[in-house]
This record gives C-alpha cells, sequence and structure tokens, in this order.
C-alpha cells in the first residue's frame, strides 16, 4: 500500500473529527450559557462522562485494539473476517447489556467513586438520575466503534468519522428544543444522549452493511477465534481501566472545588479539539494499515507510515499547543463567558486549558506509538506502562492540588501524558526497523519547534496589540478572529520558509485522494 493512504485517510478523519469538534464547542457554549458552572451543569459532565468512560474500557480501548489487528490480517488473508466479524458483535453486546442493567443498580456508587464532592449536596441526586438515562448510551456507542474497526480495516472513513456529528447535533437540537417549549433543561439534555447513540450505531451499521459486513443480532458463542481475542484484549483491559483511574483522579480532585469539573470539561473541549482532529485520525488510520503491512512482512513501508505519521502530529499539535498556553484567557473569554458563565469562571477555565496545552503533543504522539505495540498484539507492555503512569498521575494531581487547586488535576494529567510517552518511545527501540525514526522526521522537528516559537511571538504581539478588543462585547469575536489568523498564517509561512512543512506535499496529497484508494 503506498504511503499516500495514510495521508488520504488523515484527511478524511480529521476534516470529519473538526466538525464534530466544532459542533460540540456549540453544544458546551449552550450549556454553560444557561447552566453556567452551577450544579446541574456539573452532576450532567460527570453523567455524560460515566457511560463515555467505560466506553473507552470496553470498546474504543481494549476490544478494538485487540480487534483491529486480527480482523485486519483475516482481512488480508481471507480467512472469513466476516463471521469474526459476527462472533464479537454479538460477544460484545451480550457483556454490555449485562453491564448496563448492573450499572442502573449501583448508579449512587458509580457518581461517587467518579465524584465523592458531591457526597452532601444536591449534585448527587441530579447525577445519579442523570446517570441512569445517560449509560444506555454505552450499549450503542461501543457496538458503533466495533462497527467503525470494521470500516477502518477496509479503507472507509467516512461514516465512521461522521458519526460523532451525530452526537452534538441531537444534543444542540434538544437544548435548542428544550429552551423553546420549558423543558427541563438536564432531564432533556440526559434522554437525548441515549437518543444519539441509536442514531450513531444506525449510521455504521448501514455503512458496514453495504461495506459486506451485515452483522445481525444473535446469542452469544464462545469461539477459539473470539477466546484468542480475550486473551489479547485483557491486558489492554487493564491497561484501558489504568488510564480511566486516571480520569477519577482529575475528577475526585475537582470535585471538591465548586465549579471545577464545569471548568474542566471546558477546558478539555478546547485541547480536544487539536488532539481529536489529529490525534484520533492517526489512530484510527495507522492502527490497521500498521497490521496490515506487518502481516505482509513490509517493514520499510511500516516505517514510513509510523514516520509520515508522527510528522504529521508534530506539525499541527505543537502549534496548536503554543497558542493553548499563550492566548487560552482570551479565546476562553469569547468562547464560554456569556449567560451564566461569568468572568471568573472563564477565568478559571483559562488555567485548565493552559495546563492541557503543556501536554497537547504529549496525547496525541501516544496515538502514534501505541500502534506499533498493538499491530504486534503487544498489549501487555502498554498495560505496564499505563499502571506506571497512573501512579505519576495521582501522585502529581494530588500533590500539585495543594498548591494549585483545581489545575493540579489537569498538570497531573500533563505530567502522567509525558510520562507515558517516555516509556512507549523506550520500549519501542527494539522493534525493528518499522519503529525507527528516519532522516526527513529527524530533519524537520527543530524546524517545526522554530516555526511554532515564531508564531507564538506573533500571537502575543497580536494579543497586545489588539488589548481590551478582544474583551469587548460586539467586536471580540472579530478581535479573536484576527488572533486566530495572525496565528494560522504565521505558523505555516513560518514552516513552509524553514522547511518544516512542504505545502506541495499536501497540494500532492489532496490530488491524489482518489486515487489513493484503488
Amino acid at each position: 500500500m503506498q504511503p499516500i493512504r495514510l495521508i488520504k485517510g488523515f484527511l478524511t478523519v480529521g476534516l470529519w473529527t473538526l466538525l464534530s469538534r466544532v459542533m460540540g464547542f456549540a453544544r458546551d457554549i449552550l450549556i454553560a450559557a444557561r447552566l453556567g458552572d452551577g450544579p446541574v451543569a456539573e452532576a450532567f459532565v460527570v453523567a455524560f462522562t460515566l457511560p463515555n468512560m467505560f466506553r473507552r474500557f470496553f470498546a474504543e480501548g481494549a476490544f478494538n485494539l485487540a480487534f483491529i489487528p486480527i480482523f485486519s490480517k483475516k482481512l488480508e488473508s481471507g480467512d472469513d473476517p466476516q463471521g469474526f466479524a459476527r462472533d464479537a458483535f454479538a460477544g460484545l453486546a451480550g457483556v454490555l447489556i449485562v453491564f448496563t442493567l448492573l450499572a442502573q443498580l449501583i448508579m449512587p456508587w458509580l457518581v461517587l467513586a467518579m465524584a465523592s464532592g458531591f457526597a452532601e449536596d444536591e449534585r448527587f441526586d441530579l447525577a445519579t438520575t442523570f446517570g441512569r438515562i445517560c449509560f444506555p448510551y454505552i450499549l450503542f456507542i461501543s457496538l458503533a466503534a466495533l462497527l467503525s474497526g470494521v470500516l477502518n480495516a477496509t479503507g472507509k472513513f467516512a461514516a465512521a468519522a461522521a458519526a460523532p456529528v451525530l452526537l452534538n447535533v441531537i444534543l444542540v437540537a434538544a437544548m435548542l428544543t428544550a429552551s423553546a417549549r420549558g423543558w427541563d433543561f438536564g432531564l432533556t439534555l440526559s434522554w437525548a444522549v441515549p437518543i444519539a447513540g441509536v442514531a450513531q450505531m444506525a449510521l455504521v451499521w448501514v455503512a458496514a452493511s453495504r461495506a459486506g459486513f451485515r452483522l445481525v443480532p444473535r446469542m452469544p458463542r464462545m469461539t477459539p477465534e473470539l477466546k484468542r481475542l480475550a486473551i489479547i484484549a485483557a491486558p489492554a483491559a487493564l491497561a484501558g481501566g489504568v488510564l480511566q483511574v486516571n480520569l477519577l483522579v482529575s475528577r475526585q480532585v475537582a470535585s471538591f472545588y465548586d465549579g471545577a469539573i464545569q471548568y474542566l470539561n471546558l477546558a478539555d473541549r478546547l485541547y480536544q479539539l487539536p488532539l481529536g482532529v489529529v490525534a484520533i485520525a492517526i489512530g484510527v488510520v495507522l492502527l490497521p494499515e500498521l497490521s496490515r503491512r506487518l502481516a505482509a512482512g513490509n517493514e520499510q513501508a511500516g516505517r514510513d507510515g509510523f514516520n509520515r505519521a508522527t510528522e504529521f502530529a508534530l506539525v499541527l499539535t505543537v502549534p496548536a499547543a503554543v497558542a493553548l498556553v499563550l492566548v487560552a484567557g482570551p479565546i476562553c473569554s469569547v468562547l464560554y463567558q456569556r449567560g451564566a458563565f461569568d468572568a471568573e469562571a472563564a477565568e478559571a477555565t483559562a488555567l485548565a486549558t493552559a495546563a492541557y496545552g503543556l501536554g497537547l503533543p504529549a496525547f496525541v504522539l501516544q496515538k502514534v506509538l501505541q500502534p506499533l505495540y498493538y499491530a504486534r498484539h503487544d498489549t501487555r507492555r502498554p498495560m505496564n506502562y499505563a499502571f506506571v503512569a497512573m501512579v505519576v498521575n495521582a501522585v502529581a494531581a494530588i500533590g500539585l492540588a495543594l498548591t494549585f487547586g483545581f489545575v493540579g488535576a489537569a498538570l497531573g494529567t500533563t505530567v502522567a501524558g509525558w510520562a507515558m510517552v517516555l516509556l512507549l518511545w523506550r520500549g519501542s527501540r527494539k522493534m525493528g526497523a518499522a519503529a525507527q525514526v528516519d532522516a526527513r522526521l529527524l530533519a524537520r522537528l527543530p524546524r517545526i519547534a522554530l516555526s511554532a516559537a515564531l508564531m507564538g511571538a506573533v500571537l502575543l504581539a497580536t494579543e497586545w496589540a489588539l488589548g481590551e478588543a478582544l474583551y469587548t462585547a460586539g467586536v471580540r469575536y472579530w478581535a479573536l478572529l484576527a488572533l486566530v489568523m495572525s496565528g494560522i498564517v504565521s505558523y505555516f509561512a513560518a514552516a513552509h520558509v524553514t522547511g518544516a512543512l512542504r505545502l506541495s506535499e499536501l497540494k500532492s496529497a489532496m490530488r491524489r485522494r482518489g486515487s489513493a484508494e484503488r
């Protein structure tokens, strides 16, 4: 396969993810404007986080990381990939149905595990009610994730990448309807979540059926292939559980500070924009492609894919990290400060955003390095590394919270992210040619750093020149647009001059999108 296939996949997934993140901003802006940083907002954030946390554990985490390499190799060899996918679909559905019913019974304890600071106030009852409504989302979105894995392994990325857009469209529509009809805002939001899950699953199910993989419900059965899948997935499941403990630590720390869960949630939305567009695109595309290349014994093609993915990741996320650290204040003020969300809340969100921004390159590099392990069915070492990162996160988050308050939770996540990258990098050094850095990447790393530094200087100068316009009603939107454009133009100009990014390469990739699929 040609390396250009990776670029085409990155662009497809990235563009759809960008649209999803933009809709996610609209969703969170509406929530913040209506609910501010009050108890209903924080209760919904915790309730919505619960199914998403376990979804990463079951589907997008352990299960898919084990499923995609096996399915990709079966697809490459023609060894009944459809039968394997059907068995996996039935098995995952059976486990999740039981788990969803159990979660309804123990929801109060799940809420306390996520945010024990809620125990003594109204947020606890609200989060428990919202959680019971939201939790069935895990069933639909996890099955959608498996179907997306099938599509991604066949080189079809559009439908799977478009599915998350439906979630935000439905939630925004629900909020607008609730405001117009006077419905309870928190309950309407909560009921919209499982409805969106059904819509997402339906979209990718139809796409998978058209691709020749019509997966229908049936009684689960334990086959030798599923047993093998479970053995490979078990360490990844433990690693996924460790990563979710990191999330729990952050939420627990934040739950003891009024409004902090909402601040971290909105800051998370900002750094998830570049993280989602780049890291998710790389993670979705690189794992099946690398698995197939290694299965075919093509180490050189695997090396090229790994290096181009790293280059693509850094050329976009390093400048994004610089921007989030240097100009988080005006960004959060313009995007979030309105209605019930005041200037003090926006300032608190900006502090958390800058803390997350420091870790953005690390979060993306994890997505580049992990497929090196999973494509080889090595889930044990990432599990061990995740345990170390969990300890680092807990110590850093709790320790830094004593000095920096709720911002310590975000800083702990960042410190743990860089620790995980270091461990993954060291562990990959003995993986052969496919994991080696090539001359082109080595030459471009300092150029990317220099270009981002020049952009940072331009951003600070532009922020100083705009002054109060960034915080003045009526003109602040235009002022933020001017600030953002100054950063984009200066970075790409610097990247082109220094050779960090060749625009001709991107144009060539865009021209060859059609031929890359053939």
